[in-house]
């Protein structure tokens, strides 16, 4: 039966969209959906179970009688209107990086460290899209053999900048075609037919936010200050789902077949990984694919093969779609478990 209300901050972008969606298709208990934006916003209409909901203006009043409120409206809106919603009743999943790193608000990826859940204050920190799949496929390996180093590069979709980014690579692709030259205008750089080390702004040390964010985000998660994680985020020309080239060295062996075996049963995992043609078929090649996977749950791990360089070292290809399961389920499944 339906008995809560929830409100939805952003709901008009990709993120907030697909929590809409994601409510929906999962059957979370919506007694009434507030979609929440800005004040840009005010007259659009979002679908939910067959109803037009009209958007609201994000306003601390319409947080009263609120019991859950997912957050997807970026930093400034969690810091204006997260607490606030907090104090006046509602358990607020934020998808921004704001609260993340607070040592009274819980980063959850319920597969990985949904104990943590408990600790929460009224706020639940939603991790980056690219933190939640490493460490879905990290579990199973830390949890075994224990993890003593992470080397991981992202290719990351740019519909994990928004609207705007999709639309530049779909005009950026026209141009190109057309024999025109392109001025980007979201990103730094031309994305079309291209490749860009750059994702949020350079740190002093040379790393970039987004990389910085998934160092501290997996020590987070898996309460582990002395976990080694180096991190380069890459944008590649994809529009939804992102990948990423994963080097683990654990403390202890195990074999590549019985690590498959062991992921393989792990909550929130699915194996993809058959690289070896057959004599039917040579071309037969299975491995993650972000044209295939947009709009699937789960987070996908393939190429595993052990790294020859070091005693206990393992390379595998790690694929989800950053709408779904980085940001929208995972929030939702968090909510799930406290609901």
């Amino acid at each position: 039966m339906s008995k809560y209300i929830v409100a939805v901050v952003g709901a008009t972008g990709l993120v907030g969209q697909e929590m809409i969606k994601t409510l929906e298709q999962r059957k979370f208990a919506v007694k009434q959906l507030i979609p929440l934006a800005t004040k840009n916003s005010v007259g659009k209409k979002v679908k939910f179970k067959g109803a037009s909901v009209p958007v609201k203006e994000t306003k601390d009043s319409l947080f009263n009688g609120v019991d859950l409120a997912l957050f997807a409206g970026g930093g400034t809106a969690s810091q204006e209107f997260g607490w606030e919603a907090v104090r006046r009743g509602a358990v607020v999943i934020d998808n921004s990086s704001f609260f993340r790193m607070r040592p009274d608000v819980p980063l959850i990826v319920p597969e990985v460290n949904i104990k943590q859940i408990k600790k929460h204050q009224g706020m639940i920190a939603n991790p980056n899209c690219s933190t939640i799949q490493l460490c879905v496929a990290l579990k199973p390996i830390y949890i075994k053999l224990g993890i003593k180093r992470v080397v991981v590069t992202t290719y990351q979709s740019v519909s994990g900048t928004g609207k705007e980014a999709i639309e530049e690579l779909q005009t950026q692709v026209k141009t190109i075609v057309a024999g025109k030259k392109v001025k980007p205008a979201v990103y730094p750089k031309q994305i079309a037919f291209n490749v860009l080390p750059h994702i949020d702004k350079f740190m002093e040390n040379g790393y970039t936010k987004e990389e910085i964010k998934m160092v501290n985000e997996t020590k987070k998660i898996f309460s582990d200050p002395n976990l080694a994680v180096s991190a380069t985020c890459v944008r590649v020309p994809v529009y939804t789902c992102h990948a990423e080239s994963v080097n683990v060295e654990t403390m202890k062996p195990l074999s590549v077949d019985a690590l498959r075996a062991l992921m393989s049963k792990s909550p929130g995992l699915t194996m993809i990984d058959d690289p070896a043609p057959t004599a039917d078929d040579p071309n037969r090649r299975t491995y993650p694919l972000s044209v295939e996977l947009a709009g699937t749950d789960n987070v996908y791990v393939g190429r595993l093969r052990k790294d020859p360089s070091v005693e206990c070292g393992y390379d595998m290809w790690v694929v989800a779609d950053n709408l779904r399961k980085g940001a929208a389920l995972n929030a939702v499944q968090i909510a799930e478990f406290l609901f």
